[in-house]
C-alpha cells in the first residue's frame, strides 16, 4: 500500500498496483482507457459513454450523482476515482468508509494536466500519462485564439437557463479560445440567468452546449429572439468541458469553429 494525496488534499491509502478500478467520471473513464488499463477498470457510470466498447460492456454503478453502493460493493474495487464537482459529496463520504477513493478537482488546463499525471502515478501508467500530457500541451500550443476577443455566454441548461460562470473548466477553455465569459462577474460557478439578464449581458455570441442539457437546432430560435442580432452557435460540450485525454482533440475543434464562424 502507498499513502497518496489527491487533488482535494485528502490523504488516502491505495494499493501499489490497483487491479479493480471504478471510475465515477466520464472524462476520467476515457482517460483510464487511453492509459491502457483495459480489464483493470471493472465499473463505470451510466454517463461514461466513451469509449463505446466500455459503455456496452463494463458494469455500471449508477450515475455520477447517484452511485449505487450495492453495485459498487459487488465489484469489490480496490480503487475508486471520482471528482469534486461531478460526484455528490454524500456518495463520496459513504464510499470512502469502505474503499480507497481518489478525488480530482479540475478547474483549468493546468489542473487537468496535473490530474492526468497523478492518475498515471496512481495506476502505474506514468509513462503513457506523460505522453498524453506532452500531446495535449503541443495541441494547445497550436490553438489560435480569436483576436480581438469576443464576449460569450456559454449555456449549459435550458429551463431554468444556466451558464458556465467563473472558476470553471469551461471558463478556462473560453479564455484560451479568445472568448471573454459574459458572466464571469457572477460569484456562482454555474449561475441561473433570466432572459432579461442574458439580454442585458449582450454577449457577442451565445454558445449552446451539447451537455449536460442536449441543446439542438430547435433551441436556436428561442435564444435568437432573446438577443436579436447575436449569433447563436451549437458547440460540443465534451470538447469544452472534458478534462481527460479528450483534450488532445479540443484545440483543433476550437480552431475549426472559428474558421466556420468567420467564413
Amino acid at each position: 500500500m502507498r499513502t497518496l494525496t489527491d487533488q482535494m488534499h485528502r490523504t488516502l491509502q491505495v494499493p501499489d498496483h490497483p487491479q479493480r478500478i471504478i471510475s465515477l467520471v466520464p472524462s476520467q473513464t476515457e482517460l483510464l482507457h487511453d492509459l491502457g488499463l483495459g480489464d483493470r477498470v471493472v465499473g463505470i457510470t451510466k454517463f461514461c459513454i466513451h469509449p463505446e466498447a466500455w459503455f456496452r460492456s463494463k458494469a455500471r454503478v449508477g450515475g455520477t450523482k447517484q452511485v449505487d453502493l450495492d453495485k459498487v460493493r459487488a465489484l469489490r474495487p480496490d480503487l475508486i476515482i471520482g471528482n469534486k464537482e461531478e460526484n455528490a459529496q454524500a456518495d463520496i463520504e459513504a464510499l470512502e468508509q469502505e474503499f480507497a477513493v481518489w478525488m480530482s478537482d479540475v478547474r483549468e488546463l493546468d489542473g487537468a494536466l496535473d490530474m492526468i499525471r497523478r492518475v498515471g502515478e496512481l495506476t502505474g501508467t506514468g509513462g503513457k500519462a506523460g505522453e498524453l500530457i506532452t500531446g495535449i500541451e503541443q495541441a494547445f500550443a497550436g490553438l489560435q485564439p480569436l483576436a480581438p476577443p469576443l464576449s460569450a455566454a456559454y449555456l449549459i441548461w435550458h429551463e431554468p437557463m444556466m451558464v458556465a460562470g467563473t472558476d470553471t473548466f469551461v471558463n478556462d477553455m473560453l479564455a484560451r479560445c479568445g472568448l471573454t465569459n459574459a458572466f464571469a462577474h457572477r460569484p456562482e460557478r454555474y449561475p441561473e440567468v433570466s432572459p432579461a439578464g442574458l439580454a442585458a449581458a449582450d454577449p457577442d455570441v451565445i454558445l449552446l452546449s451539447s451537455e449536460p442539457f442536449p441543446f439542438g437546432e430547435k433551441h436556436i430560435p428561442h435564444y435568437t429572439m432573446l438577443c436579436p442580432g447575436t449569433p447563436v452557435r451549437l458547440v460540443d460540450g465534451e470538447l469544452f468541458s472534458w478534462y481527460g485525454s479528450r483534450l488532445l482533440k479540443a484545440p483543433a475543434y476550437f480552431n475549426g469553429l472559428w474558421a466556420g464562424w468567420m467564413a
